[in-house]
C-alpha cells in the first residue's frame, strides 16, 4: 500500500474513532438520564473498541499526546455536530464551525509522527491560517 492510500485509510479510521467518541458521549448521557446501569456495559464495549482503534492512529505517545490526540478528535466531532445545527439557518456560521473542526483535525495529524513527517497531503500541511 502506498503512503497516499495509507493516509486515506488512517483518515477513515479516524472518522470511525470520532463516531465511537460520539457514541460514548451519548451512552454517558443515556446512563445519566435513565439511571440504567446496563448502558454502562455497552459504553465499556464501545470504549474498548475506541481505545484499540485510536492506538492504531496515535503514533506520538510522548507526554500527554494520547489524551491530547483523543481530545482533538473529540473537539473535531463536537465542532462538526455544532456546525450541523446551523446548516439550515446560518450557513456562514455552519461553515465557520466546520473550518474550525478541520483546523483542529489537522492539529491531530500534525502531532502524529508518522503522518506529521511522512506522506502528508497538501491539505494537512497548512495548520495555521
Amino acid at each position: 500500500m502506498d503512503k497516499r492510500n495509507d493516509l486515506s485509510l488512517k483518515e477513515d479510521l479516524s472518522l470511525a474513532v470520532i463516531n465511537l467518541i460520539n457514541i460514548e458521549e451519548h451512552l454517558a448521557f443515556t446512563v445519566m438520564k435513565t439511571g440504567k446501569e446496563e448502558y454502562i456495559d455497552v459504553w465499556n464495549v464501545v470504549r474498548k473498541l475506541r481505545i484499540k482503534l485510536l492506538s492504531e492512529l496515535v503514533t506520538n505517545k510522548e507526554g500527554e499526546m494520547w489524551c491530547i490526540s483523543k481530545h482533538l478528535l473529540c473537539t473535531t466531532m463536537r465542532l462538526m455536530e455544532t456546525s450541523s445545527k446551523y446548516i439550515e439557518h446560518d450557513k456562514k456560521k455552519a461553515n465557520d464551525f466546520l473550518k474550525e473542526a478541520f483546523d483542529v483535525y489537522k492539529l491531530f495529524w500534525m502531532l502524529q509522527d508518522e503522518v506529521g513527517n511522512v506522506g502528508r497531503t497538501e491539505k494537512n500541511k497548512k495548520v495555521e491560517k
